[in-house]
């Protein structure tokens, strides 16, 4: 990705969104289910790299919207959007229990895409869209935005990481309701909650810093909001090597501008590593010297630099991104009961 992540120093005004420098033709995409929390955070990206010819959701007054600024078309169904020549890439943000037959669609057509995690609403939906596009060598990416990202970088200068922890607390569950997206509430359609929606980037990482884990030790609960997803997830995940994660998230933070509580920790050969909800971050390394900065954790501007990797990598089939494997490594572990491990609901 050409975008900085380090500073985290992104345009994202889409009144300046277009990128007028280059008199090459952008390529064509096709956004999918634009009712999608996330969906708004890519739309600057689009308009600088991307010429939108179409722009479906459930919901016609949510499509036009999301069009509107791009002066794209609406579609009526996911159909309707594909029933062009000539897309070059989808993007897809339908709901969990939609993911499988869209990305049937789209593997079908040979048209590359980009779709949100958890790419289905189980274990079985990812597991066959990974299967058949790799067979039909379909290029696809997800969105796992905190992959060299800031608290990334920061946490890795730890070095050979031996010990780690993750907290990324979000808001409450009922925003879901707000934002147009109900069916996250409904485990059978969304797949689950907190940890099946924050954890993948958590997770990932530490597969990432501490290699694939042996036991996974799950504690999910509904204690605090009653619903029927999961509001707190605590795993702790442990390599053949003795190194340790544990990952911590859930929608028990108030609604408030201040959006998520969040924290992380490294220890490794190089030192300690820290960076806390205000972005204040430190390492001090073996010798004892202590240096600070203060880094961007709002993880909303990374899903801009997301859709430059997108557009940087498309020609190449997304060479360098995060794949659906990745994601399947990653959801197994979230998804799937670990023999070595235990699973707990309370």
């Amino acid at each position: 990705m050409r975008a900085r992540r380090a500073g985290i120093l992104i345009e994202t005004k889409e009144s300046a969104a277009v990128d007028h420098s280059s008199s090459a033709p952008r390529p064509s995409a096709v956004v999918l289910g634009a009712s999608h929390w996330h969906a708004p955070l890519y739309r600057a990206g689009l308009a600088r790299h991307f010429r939108v010819t179409a722009v479906q959701d459930h919901d016609p007054a949510v499509s036009r919207a999301f069009a509107e600024p791009l002066g794209a078309p609406v579609a009526a169904s996911v159909d309707e959007a594909l029933d062009q020549d000539g897309i070059e890439v989808a993007f897809v943000f339908c709901p969990h229990h939609e993911m499988l037959t869209v990305g049937r669609k789209l593997i079908d057509r040979g048209i590359p895409f980009v779709i949100e995690k958890p790419a289905g609403a189980n274990l079985d939906d990812l597991r066959t869209i990974e299967e058949e596009a790799r067979s039909a060598t379909v290029p696809a990416t997800v969105a796992l935005v905190q992959r060299g990202a800031p608290i990334d970088t920061w946490l890795r200068q730890a070095g050979d990481i031996v010990y780690e922890r993750m907290a990324f607390v979000a808001g409450p569950p009922s925003r879901y309701r707000h934002n147009g997206n109900p069916w996250m509430l409904e485990p059978e359609l969304s797949g689950g909650g907190s940890l099946m929606n924050l954890g993948p980037h958590f997770v990932d990482m530490a597969i990432r810093h501490l290699g694939h884990p042996v036991d996974v030790v799950r504690k999910l609960s509904t204690t605090l909001h009653g619903g029927a997803v999961d509001d707190h997830s605590t795993m702790i995940l442990t390599t053949g090597t003795g190194r340790e994660a544990i990952v911590e998230v859930g929608y028990a933070f108030p609604d408030s501008p201040l959006k998520r509580y969040c924290s992380f920790t490294a220890a490794g050969a190089n030192g300690f590593a820290t960076v806390d909800t205000n972005g204040d971050a430190t390492f001090t390394d073996q010798s004892g010297v202590t240096k600070s900065a203060v880094l961007e954790v709002d993880s909303d501007p990374l899903y801009d630099v997301f859709v430059t990797g997108v557009a940087d990598t498309l020609t190449t089939g997304f060479v360098g991104m995060s794949t659906l494997a990745d994601l399947l490594t990653t959801m197994e572990l979230i998804w799937s009961p670990d023999p070595e491990g235990t699973v707990r609901r309370g």
